[in-house]
């Protein structure tokens, strides 16, 4: 990532002259809200146990939302001179006039402080914050991914290994009409890998704001070390199974209760499962969302959505009340509430989603195992599986697609390795099978086991996200047949 990514107030003069820019073209009626971003990504690439991609890319991007005489439009560039500024307001202005009424405009965000957070790390005297941020991953290179690509492959001890590490910065700021003014800015590290052997293939992930906390050896070590158990596996009869599910599998359903059960707008149109105040979940259910870091984490997220809303700690879920959903303005103001910060561009189409949710982990869980191998099962899954008589070890999910939205139903695949658990062994690797589950109701009261003492930062499965989730050891999960082939 070039030197000339790590920049310091460009963003937010760039969001003042296109609010300026609006008031000279449109007049002080105009309400105008100016999202201006600057995203350097890079990623390294690897398959085959050997790199074959490294590529980067940096890109300023300024978005324009307007609101002139009742009607409502946006607008963006990435042409950040004079004329492509000037062109991005007569666009928007254009498109403004040609729109229809826009009758659930829900107005500015107001000048409003950024909330501090220990574990926030921002830019600049708007931010007044700079807890934390990792200047190296910010400006990682190449030669530095390439390291732990290195070590994940020989960790692999000769297995085909594939995957990627990348480092992601953003810098951005805000600015409207109204007043409110920010600018922030993130950095994240990932690593995301996978080891084969004979067909059977076993997973590592793991994101960090460091990318000094990714050890490839360790990731690749785990990833081997499925894979191997992973073979010769059985088929195991359609039925409930007591089951464990490794975090990169309880990533999934962190996942979906985002974007389908907390998601503000579909709790406003009755389409969530999600009833405030209501015991929904097992109490050892603690679900938080944090895009201003915790427990000394770099913060996954800027302080601030792209309304301008300031963004603090939400507790989605209190030992198993769920007590709140996200909101952007549009869909708070149809609920009779004020916005959690969770503003997108496509939140007024899709709804707001909670997008760094945590499980909180289990402060009772028991120490791991002193002796023996650890096989299969990851070190934060081994208290769990100790005390399971008969059922299935799930390492990850995938290709899930949710048939009811109302309960969350959800069908899908289990995915690089599934084992059969007896007295607390692991004594058969098991053959991918189809599931067909409510993810709420495989969380209800009673229904929760067990959860593990750590939560594991992963990668985002979508842009700007990241969950953090422990094992899970559950009473039930549906499996309605076998995936062979």
């Amino acid at each position: 990532m070039s030197l000339e990514s790590i920049r310091a107030g460009v963003e937010l003069d760039l969001a003042a002259r296109v609010v300026e820019l609006v008031r000279q073209a449109a007049g002080p009626s105009a309400e105008a809200e100016v999202m201006v971003r600057h995203d350097a990504q890079a990623l390294t690439r690897f398959a085959v146990s050997m790199i074959h991609q490294n590529v980067a890319d940096a890109v300023t991007t300024v978005g324009l939302r307007l609101h002139l005489d009742g009607r409502t439009a946006s607008g963006a560039t990435t042409i950040v001179d004079a004329a492509g500024l000037r062109g991005l307001v007569e666009r928007t202005l254009a498109a403004t006039r040609l729109s229809p009424p826009d009758v659930t405009w829900p107005g500015l965000t107001p000048p409003s402080p950024l909330h501090h957070s220990a574990g926030y790390h921002g830019s600049g005297e708007h931010s007044r914050l700079d807890f934390g941020f990792d200047e190296a991953t910010a400006r990682a290179t190449p030669a530095e991914r390439a390291e732990r690509v290195r070590d994940f492959v020989r960790a692999a001890g000769g297995l085909e290994t594939a995957g990627y590490c990348r480092t992601v910065y953003t810098s951005a700021a805000f600015a409207n009409s109204a007043g409110q003014s920010v600018e922030g800015r993130t950095a994240e590290a990932a690593m995301d890998g996978i080891a084969r052997s004979d067909g059977a293939d076993g997973v590592a992930r793991q994101a960090s704001g460091r990318l000094a906390d990714l050890d490839g050896g360790a990731l690749g070590a785990r990833a081997a070390a499925k894979a191997r158990a992973a073979q010769n596996p059985v088929e195991l009869p359609p039925g409930r199974y007591e089951v464990v599910l490794e975090p990169e599998a309880v990533a999934d359903l962190l996942d979906n209760f985002s974007v389908f059960g907390f998601n503000g707008k579909s709790y406003a149109q009755k389409q969530s499962f999600a009833e405030l105040g209501a015991d929904q979940f097992d109490p050892s259910v603690t679900l938080i969302d944090e895009p201003l870091g915790s427990r000394d984490e770099h913060a996954p997220g800027l302080p601030f959505d792209d309304e301008g809303t300031p963004r603090e700690s939400l507790v989605l879920v209190r030992e198993g009340v769920t007590k709140a959903v996200a909101h952007d303005r549009t869909s708070a103001a149809e609920a009779g509430t004020v916005s959690t910060g969770h503003a997108s561009g496509a939140s007024r189409t899709w709804g707001p989603c909670p997008t760094h949710v945590r499980l909180e982990a289990s402060s009772a869980a028991t120490p791991s195992p002193a002796t023996g191998s650890a096989g299969p099962v990851a070190e934060s899954a081994r208290p769990l599986v100790a005390r399971m008589e008969r059922g299935l070890l799930i390492s990850d999910l995938w290709y899930t697609r949710v048939l009811d939205p109302k309960t969350l139903v959800v069908t899908g695949l289990t995915r690089n390795g599934v084992w059969l658990i007896e007295n607390g062994e692991v004594t058969a690797a098991v053959g991918n099978m189809r599931f067909t589950q409510s993810y709420p109701q495989a969380l209800g009261a009673g229904m929760v086991l067990g959860i593990g003492s750590e939560s594991i930062l992963l990668p985002d499965r979508w842009s700007g996200t990241r969950y953090a989730a422990p094992a899970l050891h559950l009473a039930s999960w549906n499996l309605t047949g076998n995936a062979s082939g």
